[in-house]
Order: structure tokens, then C-alpha cells, then sequence
């Protein structure tokens, strides 16, 4: 078993910054892509980004590249994901996510396997 901790959500105007961090313990693995994800309002849980296992491949959806950036320190068993440029429509709970079958990034959802219990992001107009 993995636990997943995020903390650093918190209320932002747009064009601020903020900084999740995610911390894992448990049956933690350096081998293992992680992940973050984010759930708006009546709005399905949607992919934000990915690292791989050795935190030098990235994934990125479209909506946040250029704005996010994703890192983990293998040695704390942390994943942060570092957002500038804040908008409105970033407004959701964060949720960060292990996949024990992917070392490589990925956005598919369905390969992760633990997940935490999210931290939330409101972004003011």
C-alpha cells in the first residue's frame, strides 16, 4: 500500500502562484511514474501532469504547459507541481497519483493505481 499526502492548495488571484507538494509513504517506490490530476466543479477528474521515475521525462496537458511545472525528489518520496499564471478556470481539487505499473509519465488515468485525498485550488478573478 501507498499513501498519498498534498497540502498547498489555497485561495489565489489569477495570475498568482502556488505550489502542491505531494508526499507518499508506505510501499514507496523510486521506480514509479506519479501524477497530478484535478476535478473542477460538475466537471470530470481531468489529467494536469506526469513525471517519470526519474523525474527527467514530463508530460503535460495542453491547458497547463507553459504554467505548471512538475518535480519530485525521490530521496523525501515528495512530487510537487509548481503553477504560475493562475486562472479561474484552474480552480479544482488537486489529487496526486502513483502508478505502480508506468516508470514513463503518463495521462491515463486507469494506470494509476493510489491515490491521495486531494488538496483544493481556487483561483479568483
Amino acid at each position: 500500500q501507498v499513501q498519498l499526502v498534498e497540502s498547498g492548495g489555497g485561495l489565489v488571484q489569477a495570475g498568482g502562484s502556488l505550489r502542491l507538494s505531494c508526499a507518499a509513504s508506505g510501499r514507496t517506490g523510486s521506480s514509479y511514474a506519479m501524477g497530478w490530476f484535478r476535478q473542477a466543479p460538475g466537471r470530470e477528474r481531468e489529467f494536469a501532469a506526469a513525471i517519470g521515475w526519474n523525474g527527467k521525462e514530463t508530460y503535460y496537458a495542453d491547458s497547463v504547459k507553459g504554467r505548471f511545472t512538475i518535480s519530485r525528489d525521490n530521496a523525501k518520496n515528495t512530487m510537487y507541481l509548481e503553477m504560475n499564471s493562475l486562472k479561474p478556470e484552474d480552480t479544482a481539487v488537486y489529487y496526486c497519483a502513483v502508478s505502480t505499473r508506468a516508470a514513463t509519465p503518463t495521462h491515463w488515468d486507469v494506470m494509476y493505481d493510489y491515490w491521495g485525498q486531494g488538496t483544493q485550488v481556487t483561483v479568483s478573478s
